[in-house]
């Protein structure tokens, strides 16, 4: 075609191709070449001046279009029973669209003036606009319970697994949902609060066997005491919450922020953007903009949202669920960084030399509109040569710098060295009946790394922020290695042949050499595992004293506010710091700063320790039907009872007790870390390969018992069993010989 297309060719290419309308996309659909573009240019521009297309960053959409997920009010139903909805963030000028709901079988019931989060779909030729399917609701709060069922002659009742609870639920017929008598449930109270009898319940989920995968996370929830009820208050609260209004704040809706997340991520809390720094003083440099979710000004200090997130501390992620901070109006709707939906932000500037060393940052709270919610897949492919619809076109202009950025960062994580562990991460794989369909262990991508990077950087912009400006704070804290852990590192080290220097002040750039000497050989497993071992736990505190293993002086959690009470307190801090509104850290926050951070340490160790147990029951259940099954493992623990494998295929640790493994006597060298036969000379320590046999396996509990069949690719030797025993029998007459001897030098000090 190579007339120029009229204005209303142009709107329905736009409206029909949504993700193909920067003015090279239009060209080539419309066979527009050489000077005819600037025709085109300036047909694209009367457009926008008339108001029927908005410009963002070279691409052109109808400002009267909705984004592809949206907040929905429900409407009452129509004469024909259908259900529809209408926007509640509308900022179109025409009229506002309709939009009919289409729900699936399993999706829960909707009722007049319900609010939910749903994916749309533009229809033509239709009295609606859009079809929209069900995310999920939005400020529903009925009283959950999770028990067994008894079956009865009229329904039955529900028997709670909570300890702290004595009370049964009573099951009418009509609402027992097919359930068997046994099977664990989860249920919602149903019908109004009596104050007499026991309280009703409508089964809302089956979730069979108590011992089976889908009820472990649930129960990991109720043995963890971590807080999965939002109270009332709490939930009437978010629901008056309303979108920030732009104010004072900068204004960076016209900026290409875009957020990368993992495929199925809830929500998006950060933003990032890269252009290469116009500065002649600054050659070969970057801009790096990062833009996190504004919940400070949704959480305000004192408030019942408030108490409810310091309460809980953090989100608690299991293979099923999500245990959120904040109730799904904030942490899923208007604290979420959604595609084409204004959001308040704080956002900071960052300008990074050509080494990647951040010259210069500065912080504001911010309005932005996401120009796309991305994957890391889909990201990295683009960038490999393989774009789609939507990253397509966003590769040149958003995609390319954000990546000259990394590569910059890249040469200035070499030189600063934090501490590079190899250790692979595990993500359990769900089937949609809850059970595990398999293990999948994640390929660290370019873009994966990109992302961290930049999150690491605006982590540290803020805690110097805050320091440069006396304000209070929580540092993330990681400190060294005690001397101890040290020492006992260096003996595993030394046994491998090879070498961590003594005698100098430690940094990570010594134990990145360990790890290097030990790369590709038989040892590389074993030091990263020991010199995992050594580390402290990383913790929140007031006081500053580093972080050891990211090698930075200066480190705060500023970046995932929706899901850690850390990052709201340097939000706050930030907010007080700035002089930029009355919802800043409180007086009483600060004075109460350090039991904060302690109390939110333990909230993340509890949450780490329920998705550890529920993840040792899931692959416990996973295993069950494979007992007698031969595997390829490697040695991950040891102790004076025993020795724990992890199976390399999925992961799972196993115990292998110290009486399966023959005959003779095994000296344990704490030191070391290792067992040692005594008469066949078999030494067993971390990373050493081993196959194992499953000889059992106890979704209850998680626990798997392995027996040892071979140690570095050799069957173990058969030992005669004469010595077994008599390593204690020697132990105890060593001891006696020392006792006597003692005895005997007194005596001659005496006379």
């Amino acid at each position: 075609m190579k007339r120029i297309p009229t204005k209303e060719e142009i709107l329905t290419w736009i409206s029909d191709n949504p993700t193909l309308t920067n003015k090279r996309d239009i060209a080539r659909a419309f066979g527009i070449k050489g000077a005819a573009r600037i025709d085109l240019k300036r047909i694209l521009r009367e457009l926008e001046g008339e108001g029927h297309l908005q410009k963002r960053h070279k691409t052109y959409r109808d400002p009267d279009k909705l984004p592809p997920v949206s907040v929905l009010q429900v409407m009452a139903p129509d004469a024909d029973g259908d259900l529809y909805a209408r926007p509640m963030e509308w900022q179109g000028e025409e009229e506002e669209p309709r939009i009919l709901l289409v729900l699936k079988g399993s999706d829960a019931a909707l009722g007049e003036n319900d609010r939910i989060l749903a994916r749309l779909t533009e229809v033509k030729g239709e009295d609606h606009q859009y079809e929209g399917r069900l995310i999920r609701r939005i400020g529903t709060n009925p009283i959950k319970v999770l028990g067994v069922f008894r079956k009865h002659s009229d329904g039955g009742r529900i028997t709670p697994i909570d300890k702290g609870s004595d009370k049964e639920w009573q099951v009418s017929e009509r609402d027992v949902n097919g359930a068997k008598d046994g099977e664990l449930v989860e249920a919602e109270r149903s019908g109004p609060k009596t104050r007499m009898g026991l309280p009703n319940a409508r089964i809302i989920s089956r979730l069979g066997d108590p011992s089976q995968p889908r009820a472990v996370s649930l129960i990991a929830i109720h043995q963890h005491g971590i807080p999965d009820q939002f109270p009332d208050s709490v939930i009437a609260e978010a629901d008056k919450a309303k979108p920030a209004p732009l104010g004072k704040r900068e204004d960076l809706r016209e900026m290409p922020l875009l957020t990368i997340d993992p495929a199925d991520a809830r929500d998006h809390d950060d933003a990032c953007y890269a252009h290469a720094d116009d500065d002649p003083k600054n050659k070969g440099g970057h801009v790096v903009w990062v833009a996190i979710a504004d919940v400070a000004h949704y959480v305000t200090p004192g408030s019942e949202l408030d108490h409810e997130a310091r309460k809980r501390g953090n989100s608690t992620y299991f293979p099923d669920r999500v245990v959120p901070m904040l109730p799904d109006r904030l942490s899923g709707d208007l604290c979420s960084l959604h595609e084409g939906v204004p959001r308040a932000c704080i956002a900071v500037r960052m300008v990074l030399d050509s080494h990647g060393q951040k010259i210069r940052h500065r912080f504001s709270r911010a309005m932005m509109k996401s120009v796309a919610s991305l994957n890391y897949v889909e990201v990295q492919e683009a960038i490999d040569g393989k774009p789609n619809e939507k990253t397509k076109p966003l590769l040149s202009a958003v995609l390319e710098p954000l990546y000259a950025a990394y590569y910059a960062l890249v040469t200035a994580r070499k030189h600063r060295q934090p501490l590079e562990l190899d250790l692979p991460e595990r993500k359990i794989i769900l089937a949609e009946d809850g059970t595990v369909a398999a293990v999948d262990f994640r390929d660290r991508l370019d873009a994966h790394r990109m992302i961290e990077e930049f999150m690491v950087l605006a982590n540290v912009a803020a805690a110097e922020e805050l320091v440069s400006k006396r304000t209070p704070l929580l540092f993330r804290v990681h400190e060294e290695p005690s001397p101890e852990k040290l020492d006992a590192l260096r003996e595993v080290a030394k046994s491998a042949g090879l070498v961590l220097a003594k005698g100098q002040v430690l940094q990570t750039r010594h134990l990145n050499n360990l790890l290097t000497q030990a790369e590709g050989t038989e040892f590389d497993e074993q030091i990263n595992l020991s010199t995992l071992r050594s580390m402290t736990q990383a913790y929140y505190g007031q006081e500053n004293f580093g972080h050891f293993g990211l090698a930075l002086k200066n480190y705060a959690h500023f970046t995932s506010p929706i899901r850690r009470y850390s990052d709201l307190i340097v939000h706050r801090a930030l907010v007080l710091a700035n002089k930029w509104g009355k919802d800043g850290l409180s007086p009483q926050e600060i004075g109460n700063l350090e039991a904060t951070a302690k109390h939110i340490s333990e909230t993340e160790r509890r949450s780490m320790m329920a998705e550890r147990d529920t993840t040792d029951r899931y692959l416990a259940s996973y295993l069950s039907e494979r007992i007698g099954a031969e595997f390829p493992a490697r040695i991950a623990g040891i102790a004076k009872f025993g020795v724990f494998a992890r199976l390399n295929e999925t992961g799972a640790d196993g115990l292998i007790p110290i009486r399966t493994l023959g005959r003779e006597y095994f000296r344990y060298d704490p030191d070391n870390q290792t067992l040692t036969g005594e008469e066949t000379g078999v030494t067993l320590g971390l990373g050493v390969p081993v196959t194992v046999r499953l000889a059992e396996a106890v979704p209850v509990t998680g626990g798997l018992i392995l027996e040892l069949l071979t140690v570095n690719g050799k069957a173990i030797p058969k030992s005669s069993g004469a010595r077994r025993g008599r390593g204690p029998e020697r132990r105890k007459a060593n001891k006696s010989r020392k006792k006597a001897t003692k005895t005997k030098r007194k005596v001659s000090r005496t006379r």
